[in-house]
């Protein structure tokens, strides 16, 4: 069975929010990758509002619930509160009422995640929100380490899903070194288990076109989240393109 897709648009409002107006438009990328054939739209909309703000989640999933087997992915941290504009986490996910919310484990000063949950220290704050999340018919998936006590606890407080934070696999594959598939295999451990509980298996953070020739082979995966890696991409492949047309446009 083929690995679901879900495009993060984060990149994409970083560069819109680098300017006024609305350009490039979220909407018509996200309508883009959907066409193109993606099985998911992943957002992560942080209080300080960096790249997807709040404002363009009621769209996003409009847009999203158009098509019928597409997935809203809102991902971010449950504790986020209100600030300014922000409504705060949860209930900007309870008025988008996303097929899945991601919570992660990531602080306002972060540059972006860079950890699992540890849920000894927050498996019990996290209990009741979830369980305010599956009573609104949204699927919750814990942002976590390959640790097997710690998935474990994400079965025990209640989430559907686990997403593997894939950043030390993807670091080790681009440099190479021998310990990525030592971490691979702490990855496949990890997958196995969740799956014997009864859990979905999804990953992302870093991941890529050459280290998914790897990592795609993770028993169980049903969906990656990417979108730095891909909007790069597009860049290298779209660029020569681009260049070409303003060079016949100022030939003019």
């Amino acid at each position: 069975m083929a690995i679901a897709l879900s495009v993060n648009l984060n990149k994409i409002a970083l560069l819109r929010n680098s300017r006024e107006g609305d350009f490039p438009r979220l909407l018509d990328f996200a309508r883009w990758a959907i066409e193109l054939g993606v099985q998911g739209i992943t957002v992560h909309p942080r209080p300080d509002q960096r790249h997807i703000r709040a404002s363009d989640i009621p769209t996003l999933a409009k847009l999203v619930s158009e098509y019928e087997k597409v997935e809203f992915n809102v991902e971010g941290n449950p504790f986020a509160p209100a600030q300014g504009s922000y409504p705060g986490f949860i209930e900007l996910v309870k008025q988008s009422k996303p097929h899945q919310c991601t919570l992660v484990p990531d602080s306002n000063d972060q540059l972006t995640s860079d950890h699992g949950f540890d849920l000894k220290k927050d498996g019990e704050r996290l209990r009741p929100i979830i369980e305010e999340l599956k009573d609104a018919g949204i699927r919750v998936s814990l942002f976590m380490d390959p640790v097997i006590e710690q998935i474990k606890l994400a079965k025990t407080v209640g989430a559907a899903r686990i997403e593997l934070y894939t950043g030390p696999f993807a670091h080790a594959y681009a440099k190479g070194e021998s310990n990525a598939e030592d971490i691979f295999q702490e990855h496949k451990v990890a997958a196995e288990y969740a799956m014997l509980l009864g859990m979905g298996v999804n990953a992302g953070h870093d991941l890529n076109l050459d280290n998914m020739k790897l990592y795609g082979t993770l028993p169980g995966l049903q969906e990656v989240s990417i979108g730095h890696a891909l909007t790069i991409d597009a860049l290298k492949t779209g660029f020569p393109t681009a260049i070409r047309s303003y060079l016949k446009a100022c030939s003019r």
